[in-house]
């Protein structure tokens, strides 16, 4: 068995974001569900989570102690949005380049096709999950869709989250991707990860919606140039205007701060090593 082999963490804001990149992502994740990790074979494999992680990931962990300690404790905490990019190249990481939750659960979906993993899809509407899968069998030939399931925009109960997990169980699943925002994903995740050993569980976000066609991705041009927060402010006010108008900004004199050593983040309270 061989151990796996990450990139190391770097804060951002007292976030341990990892310098990774698509392909170091999809090794690690083919890594975990063949089991190849080095970990005794008289112990279930344990499970995983990946954060792709932006902008407002970060901000809201500034504020939150206990959403900050999830995301450090997460497997990978990928750099989804180009702020988190310029700010990882600012601190070192020169070639730094965006892994974007969308375009990952893409090459992961892929890759699962390719190895027979069976994927399931917890997030969306009812409506929207079902569109989900058609359109993801349609883009990637072979995947396997062992199950999905849309939750209500609310708490589960104890017996309804019980089944939930049971369902997930039954189907076998391998990687299980969850799409309900943050920072309830990560939350999500965090919390059931001692029931669902052995899955890969990767927090996507709106990539359920954009594969759903339910809205739209940002041009290529505004998504390099930072400003799909612009465009989807600009689809979605209603929802995104406090996110994107009182949140967001925050991010720019705190990175800042950092940067000039005003704000000091040891190693010790980034995850550098947790799970690892």
């Amino acid at each position: 068995m061989s151990k796996d082999k990450r990139s190391a963490k770097m804060p951002v804001l007292g976030v341990g974001v990892n310098p990774t990149s698509y392909q170091e992502v999809e090794s690690l994740c083919r890594t975990w569900i063949r089991g190849e990790t080095g970990s005794s074979q008289n112990q279930p494999p344990r499970a995983r989570y990946i954060c792709v992680t932006s902008v407002h990931g970060i901000v809201t962990a500034f504020r939150n102690a206990e959403f900050r300690e999830i995301l450090n404790r997460a497997d990978i905490v990928t750099p989804d949005g180009m702020p988190v990019v310029w700010a990882l190249r600012s601190f070192g990481a020169r070639q730094q380049k965006r892994v974007y939750g969308p375009t990952l659960m893409l090459k992961l979906c892929r890759q699962a096709a390719r190895e027979g993993q069976r994927v399931f899809l917890y997030g969306g509407r009812p409506e929207s999950v079902d569109q989900l899968t058609a359109n993801l069998k349609a883009l990637v030939p072979g995947v396997i869709i062992a199950g999905s399931y849309s939750p209500p925009f609310r708490p589960l109960t104890e017996a309804e989250d019980g089944d939930c997990v049971e369902m997930i169980r039954r189907a076998d699943t391998q990687l299980l991707f969850v799409g309900i925002g943050a920072p309830r994903q990560e939350r999500w995740m965090a919390e059931h990860c001692p029931v669902l050993p052995g899955v890969v569980m990767v927090g996507v976000g709106a990539a359920f919606d954009f594969h759903a066609g339910c809205s739209r991705q940002a041009p290529e041009w505004m998504q390099k140039a930072g400003l799909e927060w612009f465009f989807r402010l600009c689809s979605d006010p209603a929802r995104l205007w406090k996110r994107y108008i009182l949140e967001t900004p925050l991010f720019l004199p705190l990175w800042a701060m950092q940067k000039l050593g005003i704000l000091r983040y040891p190693e010790k309270s980034i995850g550098l090593v947790a799970g690892w």
